[in-house]
């Protein structure tokens, strides 16, 4: 049995794709490079590492074995150039980073410049999720770093808080809505919407709320920005749900009125997330120690356990 560390990177790129596709484009190579060294390994143990469904592969018990042995032969491969790049050009690694999408737009890109100028030889691999999905992908060790709300499922990961991250209502000056202390998103419902791309983690986010009171919401148009939505809502064209930073910061320029949204969930604050007793490599913990060096600081826990919601 002999596996270089291009095999071990390969096989973990496959789990985290699900696909040995995506695992192949993960790792820089062709998927039939890709598929001939998996079935090299499989030959090499005489059993199979990976089951193939319809939708993608899922490792078996000695996949998930050899998984769990090469995290850790690759962590330390990190760990050694980490000690070692401190004698030459500098730290080289990747953070695997997921985002929800109000930190991706207003929170995270000032942070993630001053990180990269700071450490040129570490990459971030960026993806926007919805919260839930972020911490599912946190406990099924699928990255390395999360940046959710804390109205989503956080239990069993450690928690950090970083920015107040509340979602209120813009609505046109002068709107009948304008002078309310509160609408819900059952009456939000009822209204033409402006939103952003059915893509986006935000509208899942929103969607999700509204299917758990038997709703539907309705969107005149969607957009690819927060404040793309300000702009068409101060024209008229409907109201619409963004991030309180957001209508503060459009509030004159877009000609919007904010409202508080009357929703526990709306009430919400953005968290950095890790999984419990998981070891950082040096890039990922030189990130993480950069965000809460950027942020106010926050009390660390465990999140408690509390029932699943349904899933969007």
């Amino acid at each position: 049995m002999r596996f270089d560390l291009t095999d071990l990177r390969l096989f973990t790129h496959i789990h985290q794709a699900g696909t040995i596709t995506g695992g192949a484009q993960a790792s820089h190579m062709t998927l039939a490079s890709a598929s001939e060294r998996i079935r090299a390994m499989e030959d090499s143990l005489g059993v199979p590492l990976l089951q193939r469904q319809p939708r993608g592969v899922q490792p078996t018990p000695a996949g998930r074995s050899l998984l769990q042995h090469a995290r850790q032969v690759l962590l330390q491969v990190e760990r050694l150039q980490a000690d070692l790049g401190h004698y030459g050009a500098g730290l080289q690694g990747q953070v695997r980073l997921l985002c929800n999408t109000s930190a991706m737009a207003e929170h995270l890109p000032r942070v993630l410049a001053a990180f990269l100028s700071e450490h040129p030889g570490i990459s971030v691999d960026l993806e926007e999720r919805p919260s839930e999905d972020i911490a599912d992908a946190l406990r099924n060790d699928l990255c390395d770093v999360g940046l959710a709300s804390d109205a989503a499922d956080l239990a069993g990961l450690q928690v950090h808080a970083l920015w107040a991250d509340p979602l209120v209502l813009v609505v046109p000056r002068g709107h009948a809505w304008a002078g309310r202390a509160g609408v819900t998103l059952a009456e939000v419902a009822d209204a033409p919407l402006v939103g952003l791309a059915e893509h986006s983690a935000f509208h899942a986010h929103l969607a999700q709320h509204a299917r758990r009171i038997g709703r539907r919401l309705a969107y005149r148009v969607r957009l690819r920005s927060f404040e793309s939505v300000c702009r068409l809502v101060g024209a008229g064209i409907g109201v619409g749900i963004v991030p309180r930073t957001v209508a503060l910061r459009c509030a004159r320029q877009a000609g919007v009125q904010r409202v508080a949204l009357a929703e526990p969930w709306a009430a919400r604050q953005l968290v950095l997330c890790l999984r419990e007793g998981h070891a950082l490599g040096p890039a990922a913990q030189l990130f993480v120690q950069h965000l809460l060096g950027s942020c106010a600081p926050g009390a660390v826990s465990a999140a408690p356990s509390r029932p699943r919601r349904p899933r969007a």
